[in-house]
């Protein structure tokens, strides 16, 4: 799908829109990552639910696409369980979350009663992709490189 994309002349930024049935920073829908953890859920293991869920490639690489999909899903679940306490009994498995909304499309569902929180969590629920290690490391350095600079006192 195209995602038209806005230019904010006064934040020098550019937005858009998502549907909500759309996946942030995940190709396809959100109906299609929450079929992936469905499978996971009800499988012997996530290996099992990877050879299920994509016979055409090798088992490793099948393994580490579900887990692409279901780890940062499962993050985001628990997230939600634990900020609305009143919606959900504390059970952040997507088969209870969609027994609580009463729907089959939990995490569409979800983006509306988590409205206030989608910038903080995780893709491809909320809109907070994870920072990359390399940015990590740049901005771990204490102070600037070179010599200590000689105070007042000497």
């Amino acid at each position: 799908m195209r995602i038209t994309r806005y230019y904010c002349p006064t934040a020098h930024e550019t937005f858009s829109l998502l549907p909500d049935c759309l996946a942030s920073h995940f190709p396809g829908a959100l109906e299609a990552i929450e079929h992936v953890v469905a499978r996971v859920e009800t499988a012997r293991s996530i290996e099992a639910a990877a050879d299920l869920l994509r016979p055409d490639i090798t088992l490793p690489s099948a393994v580490r696409w579900v887990r692409r999909r279901l780890m940062p899903i499962r993050r985001a679940l628990l997230a939600i369980v634990t900020l609305l306490p009143d919606l959900f009994t504390g059970d952040a498995r997507l088969a209870i979350v969609r027994l609580a909304l009463a729907t089959p499309s939990a995490l569409v569902a979800l983006r509306t009663h988590a409205a206030p929180y989608l910038a903080t969590l995780p893709t491809p629920l909320g809109f907070h992709p994870r920072s990359s290690r390399r940015d990590t490391r740049l901005s771990a350095v204490p102070h600037g490189l070179g010599a200590d600079r000689v105070g007042p006192d000497g």
